[in-house]
C-alpha cells in the first residue's frame, strides 16, 4: 500500500473528512515520526511497533565491482520492530 492508497482508503471509511483533510492528517503524522526519529526520539505506536534511530560504526567496505576497499562513514539509521500484535496477526494467532 502507497501513502496515496492509504489516503483514500482512510477518506472512504470516513466520508465526514474530505479527502483534503485526510491527505494533511497522514502528512502531519508522517511528519511527526520523522522530526521525532531526527531529534533521536523512539516513536512508538501500540500493538504496530516502534520506530527508533540506530548508529552504525564506521567500517571499510568493498566496492563490489572493483574490489577495492572503501571508507564507510558512520551513520545512523531508522529501525523499525514490530508490536506483539502486529507480530500475532501475521502469523495467524
Amino acid at each position: 500500500m502507497i501513502r496515496s492508497e492509504l489516503i483514500q482508503k482512510i477518506a472512504d471509511e470516513n466520508p465526514h473528512l474530505t479527502q483534503r483533510h485526510v491527505e494533511r492528517i497522514v502528512n502531519t503524522v508522517f511528519e511527526e515520526i520523522i522530526e521525532a526519529l531526527a531529534k533521536g526520539d523512539r516513536v512508538e505506536l501500540r500493538g504496530f511497533g516502534a520506530f527508533s534511530v540506530k548508529a552504525r560504526d564506521a567500517r571499510v567496505g568493498r566496492n563490489p565491482r572493483t574490489g577495492e576497499a572503501v571508507e564507510v562513514e558512520d551513520k545512523k539509521v531508522p529501525f523499525f520492530k514490530t508490536g506483539k500484535l502486529l507480530r500475532d496477526r501475521l502469523n495467524g494467532k
